[in-house]
């Protein structure tokens, strides 16, 4: 008896010293009291996904927002509706004060730089007034004013100059192998006015048509192919990053759904890539070529209609312009654009052509007038 008590206090000691793994085998608790392996594992992976999603947005939004900007405006409005008070007056204690000019300061939306001496990527809506001035404000509360724009006449996009260097660039992603339910994240100045916001999505769907544009800047415009999803985007958001988990952009916020709620919509940023490459053909010039003509198109099936040949019908012709100069007249058919034929369904099938070409050229454009075939040199020339 007393040999066995000796025994068990042995056992006890070599239990609580942790000593017994040398001694006895593992033991399965789940073999003895017959419970589900899964009981054990239901939380951890769970737990384990919430932390990563959490450290890949933070670790994007550490990574991506010293490349955010926030894009603000200046101009001077005039306004014949103001109402003032004239103390002086009592009978009519307010009076009208036609064409009373106001200065507009705000910021309207955002953007993301492209290279370290001053390109900033936006949408060309947030930059539409030719007559305004425009600021930048970085990440890091320094503002620099905006000396050159170039406004994408095809997409709403625009390129933006500021005088800086040493600005850390974002990196482009890819947008041609999206999937639906992708995680992204937004950044921007939603509503003008909370800067570096940061909200989290997914796709929901992919190569929607809508009319983009904001309230902010009170213009629209037709887009094609765009990206739809559901973190949230404000007006102000145009123009700021839409980033994959690896802290590419894949895509320029720009506009949102008016009836919708978490729907916004981002342009995919190979098209960016694509003007920022017609951007480098150029030289890196903000400057574009023309013609000066305003055309509507002649798809296939209307002419054949009307008996006459596929093409752009020039409707009217700038005075001055190097069509003008070089003979172009109102309504004449343009059918072919330097050796290319103008094709009747594509509506930017002129403007494609002319932005290939450098300011300078001479291209030689054949026309249609009144059933006879003619061709005529242009000198392209800027837009003035």
């Amino acid at each position: 008896m007393r040999k066995l008590l000796l025994l068990l206090a042995l056992l006890i000691v070599f239990v609580a010293s942790g000593q017994s793994a040398r001694l006895f085998p593992q033991i399965s608790l789940e073999k003895y009291l017959r419970l589900p392996k899964s009981i054990t594992q239901t939380t951890i992976p769970e737990k384990q996904t919430v932390i990563y999603e959490e450290s890949v947005i933070t670790d994007v939004v550490e990574k991506t927002l010293p490349s955010v900007v926030t894009i603000g405006i200046t101009k001077t409005a005039s306004s014949s509706d103001f109402s003032e008070t004239d103390p002086f007056y009592p009978f009519s204690p307010f009076r009208q004060t036609p064409d009373k000019k106001e200065k507009i300061e705000r910021n309207i939306g955002s953007g993301f730089i492209i290279s370290k001496d001053g390109l900033i990527i936006t949408n060309k809506h947030v930059v539409s007034d030719s007559k305004a001035t425009y600021k930048v404000l970085t990440n890091s509360n320094k503002k620099h004013d905006v000396v050159k724009i170039y406004r994408d006449p095809l997409n709403d996009l625009a390129i933006l100059k500021i005088d800086t260097n040493g600005l850390k660039p974002i990196p482009l992603g890819e947008s041609s192998n999206l999937k639906l339910g992708q995680l992204v994240i937004a950044i921007g100045t939603p509503l003008g006015e909370f800067t570096n916001t940061v909200t989290k999505g997914i796709i929901s769907g992919l190569g929607r048509g809508i009319t983009a544009g904001s309230p902010l800047e009170g213009f629209v415009e037709k887009l094609d192919n765009v990206i739809q999803t559901d973190a949230p985007i404000n007006p102000g958001n145009s123009g700021g990053p839409l980033l994959n988990s690896k802290g590419q952009v894949i895509g320029i916020n720009t506009a949102i759904a008016e009836e919708g709620q978490n729907i916004g919509f981002a342009i995919p940023v190979n098209i960016v890539k694509e003007l920022i490459e017609n951007f480098n053909k150029t030289g890196g010039s903000f400057e574009r070529p023309y013609i000066g003509v305003r055309y509507r198109m002649i798809d296939r099936q209307t002419a054949i209609l009307n008996e006459i040949v596929e093409g752009a019908y020039v409707v009217e012709v700038v005075p001055g312009s190097p069509a003008d100069k070089a003979g172009i007249q109102d309504e004449d058919i343009i059918i072919e654009f330097d050796g290319k034929r103008i094709k009747g369904d594509d509506d930017q099938g002129l403007t494609k052509l002319m932005l290939q070409k450098k300011i300078g050229e001479n291209v030689r454009v054949k026309i249609i007038r009144e059933k006879e075939t003619k061709t005529y040199s242009i000198i392209l020339e800027a837009i003035q």
